[in-house]
């Protein structure tokens, strides 16, 4: 403090300097602006952006370009085939790199389900076994019924279990929930995203995609993701978002990622896989940071955001809207009214 100031002073500025106001209204909105080419744009001013909420607009009241650390929680897919995660073994440390001193990192891995490989004090990531290529085993001596003398005992039945093998599970919901989940917990004062490394499938979660999306909006965390196998294959982006009722998602990470204002990048090389780590952290990191005082009450309907920028031909990235931190419970002597007419409304274009 200057010399000659008292900060006991009535009606000093310094106190007010030093009084932080929690304000529950204020909306922080990232966005990332590219060109037609895909390169980030640099070098814009808060009256370059528009952002509008519910078709309204809103006054601007915060403005940086300033990089923010991560807190980021990887994810990473075991149920691709023992090649694929090998090549994405021998990038870790190039993942690794891409993370900063300033950086929170979590690791969890899925297949038929979730673990939780190392917490946020730890960026070390082990290394991991992917599934057998193969096929299962349905024929040959291990798959045929019983016989004597070589002759089967009832040729009119078939192997137990049938020739044809149970679908594995790809919970990537699950996984994704988990750690927004453990996400939530930690301060605001780092960018959240999840850090995704998978060929996006998804069957067999317990958590559907708008369930998770709801946490994902409710906390500002973003989806980025590596796309490995299948969707990193060309001319495999055709059907990349295709939704098979009982089959599950042949990709959901595109739709993740365009909902929560993230970025997809599909590498099929150990070099572009290691590339698309340095491209995913930096866009994360730099994003442009806009914020608004919401003039709605609090409540726990979405609420849809739009940003525009003025210049033509560049393309902005930004969550598609959010769900309001819940209103503070009422005290004893303020009951709540108990009225269960009326449901949170959900995103559009989600299902439950």
């Amino acid at each position: 403090m200057p010399p000659g100031k008292n900060s006991n002073a009535p009606g000093n500025d310094f106190d007010q300097l030093f009084t932080l106001e929690k304000d529950v209204n204020f909306i922080s909105v990232p966005v990332t602006v590219k060109d037609p080419e895909g390169k980030m744009v640099d070098g814009l001013l808060a009256q370059d952006f528009s952002v509008y909420e519910d078709n309204v607009k809103q006054t601007i009241t915060f403005f940086t370009s300033d990089p923010f650390p991560l807190s980021a929680a990887v994810v990473i897919d075991l149920g691709i085939s023992d090649n694929t995660l090998k090549k994405v073994v021998a990038t870790y440390s190039a993942l690794d790199g891409s993370f900063g001193p300033f950086d929170k990192v979590a690791v969890f891995t899925y297949g038929n389900s979730v673990q939780k490989q190392s917490d946020f004090a730890n960026q070390h990531i082990r290394d991991l076994q992917g599934q057998n290529p193969g096929s299962p085993v349905v024929g040959g001596p291990l798959g045929s019924p019983p016989n004597v003398n070589g002759k089967p005992v009832d040729p009119g039945v078939l192997p137990l279990p049938s020739q044809t093998p149970a679908r594995e599970s790809h919970v990537l919901n699950d996984a994704i929930l988990m750690a927004a989940t453990e996400l939530s917990h930690l301060p605001r004062e780092n960018r959240k995203i999840i850090f995704v490394i998978s060929n996006g499938y998804e069957y067999g979660s317990r958590a559907s995609y708008a369930q998770v999306l709801k946490v994902l909006l409710t906390n500002g965390i973003a989806i980025y993701a590596v796309g490995v196998e299948g969707p990193a294959i060309p001319g495999m982006n055709k059907i990349d978002k295709l939704h098979i009722p009982g089959q599950g998602y042949t990709d959901i990470l595109p739709k993740y990622a365009n909902a929560t204002g993230g970025d997809v990048i599909d590498s099929y090389s150990r070099e572009a896989i290691e590339s698309a780590y340095q491209t995913i952290t930096a866009q994360a990191r730099n994003q442009y940071t806009l914020g608004y005082v919401t003039p709605q009450r609090a409540s726990s309907a979405y609420r849809d955001i739009e940003v525009r920028v003025k210049r033509p031909g560049l393309v902005v990235s930004a969550r598609h809207g959010y769900y309001p931190l819940p209103p503070q419970r009422p005290t004893a002597q303020q009951p709540a009214t108990d009225d269960t007419s009326q449901k949170p409304s959900t995103p559009p274009g989600t299902s439950q």
